[in-house]
């Protein structure tokens, strides 16, 4: 069996180890048992539990035909507003799953940074690779275009900038009880997408003809960017 091969059928196992168990009762022996092979083995292609959870969150966003499409799209102010919108609406929502699984990922992503950091540092890195060249080129785009402003010399930072911002605004959403209400939830999307658009340099007018068009799109017209 070639390493590809092998590599897929463990990835395979591991997927339904943790739709069973969830990431915590799921255990790299239990992995190896489903794959019918040894722990030493499954090592040599994974080395930790979280890296095999973190890739298996990386293939199933590059196989979203939601996300294919984003990454496909063209550089352009218009790209760079999509991918605002879609990440905002994708975090602020996580808790609103019946199935609460985004929400469990968020909560694990937490639980890493506040540990060795492990998951979210491979998360991050994946997260970055993918979305990264798409961000960064469509900024660009915008600044080339006379609709942003460059800030600084670090673009993809201002993706971090963006990033953690509605992650902590996802957080405290999560409780049952949400640790922070918002005030007018109804207009909370569109405040926080224009925070972060002032944020990364678009100017008034381009947030203002972008973000109208997409806010004014039903859920589900639109490819949205999801991340960690």
């Amino acid at each position: 069996m070639t390493s590809d091969l092998r590599r897929q059928l463990i990835l395979s196992a591991a997927k339904r180890c943790f739709a069973r168990h969830g990431f915590a009762g799921t255990t790299t022996k239990s992995v190896a048992a489903a794959a019918s092979i040894s722990e030493g083995l499954l090592f040599k292609h994974f080395p930790t539990k979280s890296a095999l959870y973190a890739e298996i969150l990386a293939e199933e966003c590059e196989a979203d035909p939601a996300f294919a499409e984003l990454l496909g799209l063209e550089p352009s102010t218009e790209t760079l507003v999509v991918l605002i919108r879609g990440m905002v609406h994708h975090f602020l929502h996580a808790s609103d799953l019946p199935d609460q699984e985004e929400a469990q990922r968020l909560r694990l992503m937490m639980t890493s940074q506040l540990d060795d950091g492990e998951f979210a540092r491979l998360l991050y890195e994946k997260i970055g690779d993918l979305i990264g060249p798409v961000f960064t080129a469509s900024l660009e785009r915008a600044v080339a275009a006379g609709d942003a402003t460059r800030i600084g010399r670090e673009p993809l930072n201002l993706f971090w900038f963006a990033h953690h911002t509605v992650l902590m605004a996802a957080l405290s959403r999560l409780p049952t009880v949400p640790c922070l209400t918002y005030a007018n939830a109804a207009d909370l999307e569109r405040q926080v997408c224009e925070f972060i658009l002032r944020g990364i340099g678009l100017n008034e007018t381009a947030i203002a003809f972008h973000l109208d068009r997409e806010l004014s799109l039903l859920p589900g017209q639109k490819v949205t960017a999801e991340g960690a």
